[in-house]
């Protein structure tokens, strides 16, 4: 590869020094940076007009066919009431074939916050209609959705989820948690091969319009595999993907540690579309829909179950753990995050001392003590900053009603405990875009109606710490610390160019800005230029 000079710019490292107005790209990797006299002679110069550059973004924390599929879909999440979801579906109705799906709802935007089918009905009735909530953790389907998945009231709840029903025992329309089965079986047997590929060619081409440069499919299965695997066969992924096989509690140990040893078996193969490191698992659910799994009740009183409990959890941790696994686990409630913490220490003390960097998502409530305790283990705070939005905050601080509401989304907590912090989005839970998510990280202000005054202000962060936890602590997270997320000399030339310096023009132009230059491995993947 020609060495390459990137001149007239305001290079951000993430690094020490954290500024420099010149790099040289040679064979993939940046040679020098620094000062534009000091740098090497080289064959090609790239002016860069003064503009903004930054190290390439990781998503640590994403679903790559869900985002792809969501981007194809009825978008709900600034639908304010049910009248407008609503009239969105009689409008998206005209262009469905036999179903259709939509996501992003907000629990607020119905009265009561609790949706029926019929009210799904009422816009849409002759085709099965299934619209995710906005945390991807709860489904609302119409009657035809419900009859076409042969949801009956002899239907059992599944282990970890529950099928909301009325008085009379009916389904009301709506499925929690592991309930979602339903519809992801039947949406993966409707789903070809060339519509997954569609699904990936999608999300590839949103991140690299984002500046993202590598991301982590926190719950991977075999239709995603195979699917990434293809896109990289066909030359269409340059994106670097890592990713956490899910693992899902069948309450039977033997085909929990069956799935253990599928995930190891993956790890220890090479894939040309992904890297496997370890697993995921589900401990609980989310505070919006009252199914994380709280020490204390919710206001309302009631209070949720963890999805694994700790006779089921130990075992697969221990067994991750010792096959050299990382192992992912969503945790949003502080039961199900002291509950995490106790089955990767339990492991570790079954273990003996190994190479290990574990991690836990979401964090949205903790109890105090749980970030030095995750410090203390070397355990990964993965967090998302638009999840904190102010626009979907109202619910979710409802759902608690107290004191505990203080406390939510402390990412500065985990800081100063010196645990590693890696920002990202949950995609499609949240919207997938890296400076939105800086824009919420740096302010605690909502991205999705900024007119909104900004609430928890001690949480939010200054903005070249927040952008150095979505690219190079996002990057050690997974491992590569020691070869990219940086702009540094020996660090995998991945980087993107903004139009906007928001360094110098303020957080809100982070709204605004544009990526319009993404490079991976010194290549050009997208420009707009």
């Amino acid at each position: 590869m020609t060495r390459t000079l990137y001149r007239n710019a305001r290079f951000f490292t993430a690094d020490h020094p954290q500024w420099a107005d010149a790099a040289v790209v040679d064979n993939g990797s940046f040679v020098f940076v620094g000062t534009e006299a000091d740098s090497p002679a080289c064959d090609r110069v790239v002016e860069l007009e003064g503009r903004l550059v930054l190290p390439g973004f990781t998503d640590a924390h994403t679903h790559l066919l869900l985002t792809g599929g969501a981007l194809g879909q009825v978008g709900l999440t600034d639908a304010g009431t049910l009248d407008e979801i609503q009239e969105r579906l009689r409008t998206a109705r005209a262009h469905a074939k036999d179903e259709m799906y939509g996501g992003g709802w907000l629990f607020d935007a119905i009265d009561g916050g609790a949706p029926t089918a019929v009210m799904i009905d009422a816009a849409v009735s002759d085709i099965p209609v299934y619209l995710f909530a906005n945390d991807y953790h709860s489904c609302w389907m119409n009657s035809a959705a419900l009859t076409r998945l042969g949801i009956t009231s002899d239907t059992p709840d599944p282990i970890g989820g529950r099928i909301e029903r009325d008085a009379d025992g009916q389904a009301t329309g709506m499925l929690y948690e592991t309930a979602l089965k339903f519809v992801w079986s039947h949406r993966d047997a409707m789903t070809t091969d060339a519509q997954r590929d569609a699904d990936i060619d999608r999300v590839v081409a949103a991140y690299l319009a984002s500046g993202v440069t590598a991301a982590v499919d926190i719950a991977l299965e075999e239709n995603g595999l195979a699917a990434l695997n293809r896109a990289a066969e066909r030359g269409a992924l340059p994106l670097r993907i890592d990713a956490h096989w899910f693992i899902l509690n069948t309450g039977q140990d033997a085909d929990n540690l069956a799935q253990v040893a599928r995930a190891a078996e993956l790890a220890a193969e090479n894939h040309p579309g992904v890297r496997v490191l370890g697993i995921k698992l589900l401990v609980d659910g989310t505070i919006d829909a009252c199914t994380a799994a709280m020490k204390h009740p919710y206001a309302d009183g009631s209070n949720a179950e963890t999805i694994w409990p700790a006779e089921r959890l130990f075992p697969v941790i221990a067994a991750a753990d010792a096959a050299g696994l990382q192992i992912a686990m969503h945790a949003i409630g502080d039961h199900a995050s002291t509950l995490a913490l106790d089955a990767i220490e339990d492991a570790m003390v079954a273990n003996g001392d190994l190479d290990r960097r574990h991690r836990i998502e979401h964090l949205e409530y903790a109890a105090p003590g749980t970030a030095e305790r995750m410090s203390r283990l070397g355990v990964t705070a993965s967090m998302q900053p638009v999840h904190a939005d102010l626009a979907i905050f109202p619910n979710w601080s409802a759902q608690l009603g107290d004191e505990r509401v203080d406390r939510a989304f402390a990412w500065s907590e985990y800081e100063d405990a010196g645990a590693l912090l890696a920002f990202s989005t949950d995609a499609p839970t949240a919207p997938f875009e890296a400076l939105t998510n800086m824009y919420v990280a740096a302010t605690r202000s909502s991205a999705l109606n900024p007119p909104l005054p900004t609430e928890q202000p001690q949480y939010a962060m200054p903005l070249e710490r927040a952008i150095t936890h979505a690219t190079r602590d996002a990057a050690a997270s997974v491992g590569d610390g020691e070869w990219r997320g940086r702009i540094a000399v020996g660090q995998a030339a991945d980087f993107c160019v903004l139009d906007t310096d928001p360094f110098t023009d303020g957080e809100s132009s982070l709204l605004t800005a544009r990526i319009v230059r993404t490079f991976i491995a010194g290549r050009e993947e997208y420009s707009v230029e």
